[in-house]
């Protein structure tokens, strides 16, 4: 598989595709999501919720253990769910509303509530990043701050050290102790079946030489090949494009809010306008089937998409607003670093064009390339560029995952404790924490209209489309599954050639 340059394992201390991906092969999580999108429970065997609900009490299954051998127990749960929580705006929320959350018995924990949270078993089961994974209570019981670097988990995968080649591959053995659930695959949910003894994961940075590895049957899937190379790979009959999550992603900039230009919102407001999402899209999505404008902070396909303050939106933008905004923003010509991850083709030549388009208008904008492990690294620096830090960082989150802000990291506003570029708005905030107890749809709509307008005017981010990427595979590799955001590798199956 050819996936890209995995530099950091530790899915709860970096919010990252690749070390997601990397969590959900060698952890396991105590609910999942079935193809539907609703929570199913994985290592729980059963849980129950008192009359006042208040009190959630939660009991594992049988047959959980780690790689190391020793078992799973209801301590290893409760320092899980505390280390994930400090990094996760659901599990903020649970924190501020838990009076307590403790093990009962080795295989039993519970949660105390101050007051009802409807939303907890859709918290705990979350896709978007970081999932909940489970690790041992000595790995998760330390800040989050401190990157757990052992690597033993409970999941179907375990992670082959020996294997491990920093910067070029990394291996998974199929777990031959895990116990799947007994019900079918479903989503992510049900039981998890490995068909394959080995994953390899390789970064191979070229994306013509990981075509040519596919065409070879050196390597059986290409997470994201770049879509200038979509009709080779249609074109040969022995390869296949496969749009696993139908979702698609919304992609966006993120503009560090603690330093200059950005700290002055008139600044953010101009990279607003600035934007000509359709140029954007010309280069990362060719295919008009794969791409779209999205305005939205709700994305285009989930129940809360709305057009509220959405007047900003220009075909072709509006560079002349954007210049004069710098210019009311008292921007004096510093220099703006934009991180441009070499290694994703699509990102890197859409940041080519934001920066050309900031050039034009008398903004000093500069790309600083590297591979997306540096640009994971530098990105947790929150000082001024000339200390290493930066001014915007390309990303991107699944349309899915965008309608609910109580989950996605995008959607939280909260200056230091938000996602990268820790924007902060307390009037936002104030809405948002309203989301766990509205129990209508229409009221949510309503009260996603309200935080789409505050969003706008404070601008936590920039969008620049909606993107559906298929991977690309060889017609032997079969059974992968299709849902938004992760990559699982069981289920798979490799047929001969």
């Amino acid at each position: 598989m050819v996936m890209g340059n995995l530099t950091v394992f530790d899915p709860i201390f970096a919010v990252d595709d690749l070390a997601t991906f990397h969590g959900l092969a060698i952890y396991d999580t105590l609910f999942s999501l079935d193809s539907k999108f609703m929570p199913q429970p994985q290592m729980v065997e059963k849980w129950a919720i008192s009359d006042d609900k208040k009190t959630y009490t939660f009991e594992l299954r049988d047959g959980l253990g780690w790689h190391d051998g020793t078992p799973v127990t209801a301590a290893d749960c409760v320092a899980s769910i505390r280390r994930w929580a400090q990094n996760d705006a659901g599990g903020k929320l649970l924190m501020d509303r838990a009076k307590d959350i403790s093990k009962k018995d080795d295989k039993t924990f519970v949660i105390a509530l101050r007051e009802p949270l409807g939303v907890l078993i859709d918290l705990l089961a979350k896709v978007s990043q970081p999932c909940l994974f489970i690790m041992r209570e000595k790995d998760a019981d330390r800040p989050v701050t401190e990157q757990v670097i052992a690597n033993i988990g409970s999941g179907p995968f375990k992670f082959n050290h020996a294997l491990a080649k920093p910067g070029a591959s990394v291996g998974y053995d199929r777990n031959e102790k895990y116990v799947p659930r007994g019900e079918p695959s479903n989503g992510l949910a049900g039981g998890k079946i490995v068909n394959v003894d080995r994953v390899i994961w390789d970064n191979i940075a070229d994306q013509q030489t990981a075509v040519a590895a596919l065409q070879a049957g050196e390597t059986d899937f290409i997470w994201l090949p770049p879509a200038d190379i979509y009709p080779i790979i249609e074109s040969d009959p022995n390869l296949a494009l496969q749009v696993l999550d139908k979702a698609g992603s919304d992609w966006c900039f993120r503009m560090n809010c603690l330093q200059k230009p950005f700290d002055n919102v008139k600044a953010r407001q101009a990279m607003l306008h600035l934007i000509d999402q359709e140029a954007i899209l010309r280069v990362i999505a060719p295919d008009p089937k794969y791409g779209r404008t999205v305005t939205s902070i709700f994305g285009n396909n989930t129940p809360y998409s709305n057009d509220e303050n959405t007047g900003w939106f220009k075909k072709g933008g509006d560079p002349e607003k954007a210049k004069q905004l710098f210019k009311e923003a008292g921007y004096t010509d510093e220099k703006i670093v934009i991180l441009d991850p070499t290694s994703w083709p699509e990102a890197h030549a859409a940041l080519q064009v934001l920066a050309a388009e900031m050039q034009k208008i008398g903004v000093k904008a500069e790309l600083a390339p590297s591979d997306w492990g540096g640009l994971v690294a530098r990105r947790m620096n929150k000082g001024a560029v000339e200390s290493g830090g930066w001014s915007i960082l390309p990303t991107s989150d699944s349309d899915f995952v965008l309608g609910n802000p109580l989950s996605a990291p995008y959607l939280a506003a909260n200056g230091d404790q938000a996602w990268y570029g820790w924007p902060k708005s307390d009037e936002y905030e104030a809405l948002r924490a309203k989301w766990a107890d509205v129990e209508t749809l229409e009221q949510r709509k309503a009260l996603a209209r309200k935080m789409q307008r505050v969003w706008w005017d404070f601008v936590g981010d920039v969008r620049l489309g909606q993107v559906v990427t298929p991977i690309a595979r060889r017609k032997t590799l079969t059974g992968l599954i299709e849902m938004p955001q992760l990559i699982a590798m069981w289920n798979m199956q490799k047929a001969s050639a």
